[in-house]
């Protein structure tokens, strides 16, 4: 068995890495993974590793075992693997080495309703699997191509690897499950700077080149077309739980002309008066995280916010969301006037769509599910790994999702 050392890779640049650089990232993602996994044992064990089977969580063992049959069946399974992005997704695979593998983690055979009923391996044999996959992925990695398409899948799991990290953040923070902060990137709140104003002009969005020629992108990110903008102003940094307090204060929860009516119907089902986790919001914030109540500085981003918080926000504040290319042209050009982004997820104003010319990838399931039910989220978390971390990347989620380390910006109307 492979023994994984402590090795911390934090690099934009590993959607064009090479071997070496691949190699220390895969590891540092399945420490990541084995970390989490002791903490959730730590935690789980005295209740047998059941969780209430609430809409916005998954069962951790089947999502630690999913990790590990997605890198299986993407890398050593996979026979066409040298061929990347052009690779068929149908073509027959290599068998696990887990034999009922296809059978607990395949998303087609093991819908969510389904996993809280399935007999998953315990925690050991499921470690062991982690393990074991990683262990030939990094052997696969040393024999491979140095070009694009023979690394397309091993970037490919390694990406999944940390979002699904951060699904294991965000689960421990709805379970009230504690010391998960510590493997979160810490705080850090600053002033509050001036919205920044750009002029009208047109913003090249997505990827400018054929697939598999300048390094990793997913296909929700392709293909790169012209957008032509009005001008804008945008706030420089996403909007502070101070903020959000005079909108609660001010009886925002209570106004229904601030709300849409999917929006109203929403927050009354839930019974909300304030953001989740929030324990009180009126004359200083404190906020459950990970289990425990603590003071929240107003100068923080206001986060465990859904999209139809956020738009209720923006109409009682007379602004509104930013739409996802202006959030992408002010994060790549205004950097060096103020704009601040990577502590909250931000809702945008923008409908999940694929971009004129789409095609989609190898994992054919991972856009498609969202387009047009789902509302784009462009930045990063404290829970987001720096190497996922990049101003194209286009995260998404149903608008009533709150369970996530979201927050949001404004602009002017």
């Amino acid at each position: 068995m492979l023994e994984l050392l402590p090795i911390h890779v934090r690099s934009s640049d590993v959607r064009s890495a090479g071997k070496g650089m691949l190699s220390l990232a895969l590891m540092d993602a399945r420490n990541r993974t084995l970390r989490w996994l002791s903490a959730y044992d730590q935690w789980l064990e005295p209740m047998h590793f059941v969780v209430p089977p609430l809409a916005e969580l998954t069962p951790p063992l089947w999502l630690f075992g999913q990790l590990a049959w997605y890198q299986e069946r993407w890398i050593p399974r996979n026979v066409h693997r040298d061929r990347g992005e052009m690779a068929d997704a149908s073509a027959p695979r290599l068998a696990s080495i887990e034999p009922d593998s296809d059978r607990w983690y395949d998303p087609a055979n093991a819908p969510p309703d389904s996993r809280w009923l399935l007999d998953l391996p315990d925690v050991a044999t499921t470690k062991r699997y982690l393990a074991d996959t990683i262990e030939i992925t990094l052997e696969l990695l040393e024999t491979a191509g140095d070009s694009d398409a023979p690394l397309y899948f091993f970037r490919l799991a390694l990406f999944h690897e940390d979002l699904q990290c951060e699904m294991l953040a965000r689960m421990a923070q709805t379970l009230g499950l504690p010391s998960g902060q510590h493997l979160m990137a810490p705080v850090q709140p600053v002033p509050l700077r001036q919205p920044l104003r750009f002029a009208a002009a047109e913003w090249f969005m997505g990827d400018p080149v054929e697939p598999g020629a300048t390094g990793f992108s997913y296909d929700n990110e392709k293909r790169g077309h012209l957008v032509p903008m009005a001008s804008f102003e945008i706030d420089a940094q996403p909007v502070s739980w101070g903020q959000y307090a005079e909108f609660v204060e001010d009886g925002g929860y209570d106004e229904p002309s601030c709300w849409s009516p999917a929006g109203w119907a929403w927050k009354e089902h839930q019974r909300r008066r304030a953001p989740r986790h929030v324990d009180k919001i009126r004359h200083g914030v404190l906020q459950r995280h990970f289990g425990r109540s603590h003071p929240v500085p107003l100068t923080q981003a206001v986060e465990h916010v859904c999209w139809h918080e956020a738009q209720a926000w923006c109409r009682w504040a007379g602004r509104r969301l930013p739409t996802e290319m202006e959030w992408e042209r002010a994060a790549c050009t205004g950097i060096a006037r103020g704009f601040r982004w990577g502590e909250v997820w931000e809702w945008t104003q923008s409908a999940f769509e694929p971009y004129p010319g789409f095609v989609a990838g190898p994992d054919r399931a991972y856009s498609q599910s969202g387009f047009g039910t789902h509302k784009v989220l462009r930045g990063a978390s404290r829970a987001t790994h720096e190497r996922l971390r990049h101003p194209s990347f286009r995260s998404f989620q149903l608008p009533e999702r709150d369970d996530g380390f979201c927050g949001f910006r404004s602009c002017a109307l």
